[in-house]
């Protein structure tokens, strides 16, 4: 019968010479409903935990998503400022012109960049510089490298020589500042970040990693 369960007990029973024979007798009691309670419980419990489940992998992924930018973008800066500090000690060849020595100088911050750029990629589309082609005269070098004045462009890197108040141009460029900016473009993993944040046209984050520094 359903909800009812048999229990069988032993009753004694006294006989006219003092014995107490076993008897057995089944009893019914209902059963108790604890059983069904717990199965709906756990019912409810993977309910909520499905709800829950993928706002939490989101949010798993979005945490993973800022790590990377974060550690770019510390890379980065980092690598702009190695690349500064090695402007700063660039000694100015006398044998060369004002133009030529800052190519070579530019080269010699590219080149301190990428080197520490650590495990970023350093070919496009996220970060692409070009290395000027040498020629016999040490003091000259082609392509790569576009002017405007005192700013020089390479790719994603950039280079700008700026003159102070009370520093006078000169061609050595000694006490003039000079500012290393480079642009990564960050891929973007997940759809939802991805959907809040800045893109460029290839559909990346761009990260900038600039520092300005006095050149000796």
């Amino acid at each position: 019968m359903g909800g009812l369960a048999p229990e069988t007990q032993v009753i004694h029973r006294d006989n006219q010479e003092g014995s107490r024979p076993a008897v057995r007798a089944t009893s019914i009691r209902r059963r108790s409903g604890r059983g069904v309670e717990r199965r709906s419980e756990a019912g409810q419990s993977l309910v909520e935990f499905s709800l829950i489940l993928l706002p939490l992998f989101f949010i798993l992924l979005g945490i993973i998503q800022f790590g990377f930018i974060f550690n770019t973008y510390v890379t980065m800066t980092n690598a702009a400022r190695d690349a500064a500090r090695l402007a700063t000690t660039y000694v100015f060849d006398h044998d060369c012109s004002k133009q030529q020595n800052d190519i070579l100088r530019n080269e010699a911050i590219r080149q301190a960049l990428i080197s520490s750029m650590n495990q970023l990629t350093i070919a496009s589309p996220r970060f692409a510089t070009t290395a000027p082609t040498t020629t016999s005269d040490p003091c000259v070098r082609t392509g790569g490298w576009f002017s405007s004045g005192s700013t020089f462009v390479n790719g994603d890197l950039t280079v700008t020589y700026v003159v102070p108040s009370g520093i006078t141009d000169e061609d050595s460029r000694v006490g003039q500042e000079v500012t290393v900016s480079a642009v990564y473009h960050q891929d973007l993993i997940v759809p939802l970040v991805s959907s809040l944040l800045p893109k460029d046209s290839g559909g990346r984050l761009s990260l900038t990693g600039t520092v300005t520094m006095v050149l000796n």
